[in-house]
């Protein structure tokens, strides 16, 4: 069956050791591949060999390893099956799908119940499976692709009410215990009301130290702080004991042990002094405190953590939930369901100008569209699918998609995509992509795993957080050992620096650092319409030293346009030019012969209406934009290589080049000059003769697109070295080389000769006779269209396809700019280097603050200074180095892309 990719929702991670463990445990399944954890999106990305292992399996290491994974439950009636082997088919049917771990299905009832993980597979798949194994399906109040698809996010959900549950009691216990406890200490309550030993030790002349001298269950307060505490420590704290105990099964340790064992101390030595009737000073507040405190950073981490998915939220908001879906009016096939729910409408349309037909609109779940459905879209309307526009006209807002902020006008013929917004015409398009093979659905994949990929400076991280808990015990011990077999402080200090080490160390951060930056960092990316293919592709990008350009489509529009016509016979020029053609078209031949640039193109373009060469269709289309009318060639004939001869309304026409026009015996004294000046413009330039005289030269080029030299100009401001590849001649890569500003030109290079010329950039720096600027030990970028140029993509350190909305190249390269604009390729560089500060910043606090905190809560500065700190203080750091870490991840997602954006 191949290798397969799942994403499995995890629960129960709290630190970099939780996500290790998890690794480990699918790593060990044999066929598993590959299996990346994401601790800040909770998802681990696994790639397995479907022959040797299954989802169930994968989920079942998961839960040994002491963790859970969301999954979700479904009720399908089913319609047709008569026998057991319906069921069965249907069965089979719904197992094959990734991402099913169980299906059953009832015969007697028609019922399938299905288990699934609702972020492999969903409910249109589902019902796709049900009915190509040749059965139906009807539909259910709350088995809809939106309570499919929302089951994470319900799950989810539920996870953080109960979060916040869990601390509203901490904080409600927490805080008068602290306060009280605080009160006592500074003396602010009146002895009589503690306790009765205390209240006659007071009469005595006693201060407030008594009660260190007396059982402390003398005091009253004492048994109030257990029944606050109590609580906080088994309630609030549930979720610390449990994974503590799950770790401890599997024979590790994580966050989690850590403040179980924290929090533990202080609570049972405090009840250990009620319960024996010792005498001492209780913690039950240090111990509810490190709960309730260390529970307000899980809150507000568990925030953060949601906004940095934030971008693949908002693209998958853009689905529109419904189609407007033309049928004709007698043959919707709709249930009687959808009839009652659905208002169609009627009207006629004329899409093809072939015949008026009867259609109904009909409004309908978008996962109940197929190719080949005829869609409405209204102004303010978004595009349900992707499609091609048959009728109608309109501008359309593909900012979400592409990153470009203009509206782009669109007519029949074009391409439309999903989701984005028709901003004023109504228009018919007819689907060609829906569910998964849609642009957007192809966008939210690429995200998702370039979210959950690992980046290469994570390796440091791994390494560190595998033995960081044991050593954190470990130190902890040596802690209290040292202080109270050597430092002389007693038991209960001694306690107090140990308590203070477990509770201070913070994995967590460790594990955010990379995961959160590279989430926001690549969702960023995708609402400018830059696709980067996983953490590793964009940590390249951050080193690129060298950026080589195709030209024709990357540079240039690549696509050819009339630039210059040019009449070298004024004497046939007509006064009128204007008039001429249309004289001509109505067959006065006497028009031809007057001349003027319109009708030398005119009569050019009839000339090339039968080729498909792409400099007759340039011809071709300059004259329909001329509004000109063409003739029918009575004759067409292609000499390759050098041009056209045709016969057009009684004129034998020659289109070609010199060599052309020479063997034609036609007399190119007057056009040889122009045709010099236009070439050494990098300019095709074509003679156009007329019954044996050279009328003019018409000139076609590739122009180069508007932005390009500002975006080679802001590679050239980020130290970034600019190489122009191409495969076309010399004299016209060096014009546009000249126009945008590169710093080398290689021309007439052969696509495997691409490779090569990469290869050599990469291993010294320097290719080819002429030394390049590049920079051994910096990456080179290749960019191109994603398709002649795939072998450089693919060779390149980073490939970068340029591509447009529904023809993106998402396969080619690295990295995909959605946009046909080359400034996306600095946004792109600018972004990765953004991201990858963002990581080592990230990094640099997290490790720095363990540095310092895990000595000084060990009591480094007691000896010195009198300072210790206190488990409480150790329990609000830690909470704050997880929320700082997440906070500054999330600063990615207003980063500024220069005023390119």
């Amino acid at each position: 069956m191949g290798i397969q990719q799942i994403n499995l929702p995890v629960t129960g991670m709290t630190c970099a050791s939780c996500s290790s463990r998890v690794e480990k445990a699918l790593r060990k399944l044999p066929g598993v591949h590959e299996a990346n954890v994401n601790l800040a999106s909770e998802q681990a990305a696994v790639g397995f060999d479907a022959a040797l292992v299954a989802p169930p399996q994968l989920l079942a290491a998961v839960e040994r390893a002491g963790y859970g994974v969301i999954t979700d439950q479904i009720d399908i009636a089913v319609t047709g099956m008569t026998c057991a082997s319906c069921s069965g088919r249907v069965e089979k049917a719904l197992r094959k799908l990734p991402g099913v771990l169980e299906a059953n299905v009832n015969l007697a009832s028609e019922q399938a119940t299905v288990a699934y993980l609702p972020t492999a597979v969903g409910w249109p798949e589902i019902k796709a499976a049900i009915e190509r194994a040749g059965y139906g399906v009807i539909e259910l109040a709350g088995a809809g692709p939106a309570e499919a698809g929302d089951a994470e996010a319900l799950a989810r959900t539920r996870e953080l009410a109960q979060k916040r549950r869990k601390l509203l009691v901490g904080v409600a216990l927490g805080l008068p215990l602290f306060v009280l406890s605080m009160a006592r200490d500074f003396g602010l309550i009146a002895p009589w009301l503690t306790a009765f030993w205390a209240a006659n030790e007071a009469a005595m002349g006693h201060d407030g130290v008594m009660a260190m001298h007396y059982p402390a269950s003398a005091d009253l307060l004492n048994w109030l702080f257990l029944a606050l505490a109590t609580p906080v420590q088994f309630y609030s704290g549930a979720d610390f004991y449990l994974h503590a105990w799950k770790a401890l099964r599997a024979r590790t340790a994580n966050m989690d042990t850590l403040i179980a064992l924290g929090s533990s101390a202080a609570y049972l030595y405090s009840v250990a002094l009620l319960a024996f009737g010792v005498a001492g000073h209780v913690y039950f507040e240090t111990a509810a405190l490190i709960i309730t405190l260390i529970l307000v950073g899980k809150y507000l981490e568990a925030r953060a953590k949601s906004q940095t998915g934030a971008a693949i939220k908002a693209l998958i908001g853009l689905q529109p939930k419904t189609a407007r879906v033309l049928r004709p009016g007698t043959e919707t096939g709709r249930s009687g369901d959808q009839e009652a729910a659905s208002a169609p409408s009627s009207l006629s349309l004329d899409l093809l100008g072939s015949r008026s037909l009867h259609y109904d609109e009909i409004d309908m779940p978008i996962d109940q569209v197929r190719k080949g459905d005829l869609i409405v879209v209204r102004p303010g309307e978004r595009v349900p699918v992707d499609g091609i526009i048959v009728a109608g006209r309109s501008s359309i807002d593909e900012s979400m998609i592409t990153g470009e902020s203009l509206p782009v006008e669109k007519q029949p013929g074009d391409a439309v995509i999903g989701a984005t917004v028709n901003t004023t015409g109504s228009f018919q398009f007819r689907a060609t992509r829906v569910g998964k093979e849609s642009a957007l659905a192809q966008i939210i994949k690429l995200v998702q795993q370039a979210q959950g990929s690992r980046a290469p400076v994570q390796r440091l991280v791994d390494q560190v957080a595998a033995v960081f808990v044991p050593a954190v015990i470990g130190i902890a011990l040596a802690t209290f050992v040292g202080w109270y077999a050597i430092g002389g402080v007693g038991f209960t200090q001694s306690l107090i620096f140990a308590v203070a080490v477990l509770v201070i160390a913070c994995p967590c951060a460790l594990g955010l650092a990379t995961p959160t930056a590279i989430m926001v960092g690549t969702g960023t990316g995708a609402v400018h319409g830059i696709l980067i293919k996983n953490a590793e592709s964009l940590e390249r990008a951050a080193t690129i030293g060298t950026v080589v350009l195709d030209k024709t489509g990357t540079i240039t529009a690549g696509k050819p346009v009339v630039t210059d016509i040019v009449v070298v016979q004024p004497a046939l020029v007509a006064a009128d030019g204007g008039a001429e053609h249309h004289a001509s078209s109505t067959g006065d031949p006497d028009a031809i012969a007057l001349g003027s640039q319109a009708s030398v193109l005119r009569l050019a373009a009839s000339a090339e209406r039968g080729s498909e060469h792409p400099l007759g269709q340039a011809i071709v289309r300059a004259a329909h934009e001329h509004g000109l009318t063409l003739a029918q060639p009575e004759s067409f004939e292609a000499a390759p290589g050098h041009g056209i001869s045709a016969l057009v309304e009684g004129h034998a026409m020659l289109l070609g080049n010199l060599a052309l026009m020479q063997g034609w015996s036609i007399d190119t004294a007057g056009v040889a000059g122009e045709v010099a000046r236009l070439q050494a413009q990098g300019k095709t330039a074509m003679v156009v003769a007329a019954d044996g005289v050279a009328l003019g030269v018409i000139a076609v080029a590739d122009t180069v697109k508007p932005s390009s030299q500002a975006a080679i100009a802001e590679l050239h401001r980020l130290g970034i070295q600019v190489v122009m590849l191409t495969g076309d001649n010399a004299r016209t890569a060096e014009a546009i080389a000249q126009q945008v500003g590169v710093d080398r030109v290689v021309a007439e290079v052969l696509p495997a000769e691409k490779v090569n010329f990469i290869k050599e950039l990469q291993a010294h720096g320097q290719a080819g006779a002429q030394p390049a600027a590049a920079t051994p030990g910096r990456a080179v970028a290749m960019v191109g269209d994603g398709i002649n140029d795939a072998p450089a993509l693919a060779q390149a350190d980073v490939g970068i396809a340029i591509g447009t909305g529904a023809d993106v190249a998402i396969e080619a390269a690295d990295v995909t700019l959605m946009r046909g604009d080359l400034r996306g390729v600095a946004q792109a560089i600018m972004l990765s280097r953004r991201t990858l500060t963002t990581i080592k910043w990230n990094l640099f606090w997290a490790f720095i603050y363990n540095v310092i905190g895990i000595p000084i809560a060990a009591g480094l500065l007691y000896p010195f200074f009198g300072l210790q700190l206190s488990p409480i203080l150790a329990a609000g750091a830690m909470a704050c180095s997880s929320v700082f870490v997440v906070s500054n991840s999330l600063r990615l997602r207003r980063v500024r892309l220069g005023p390119l954006v």
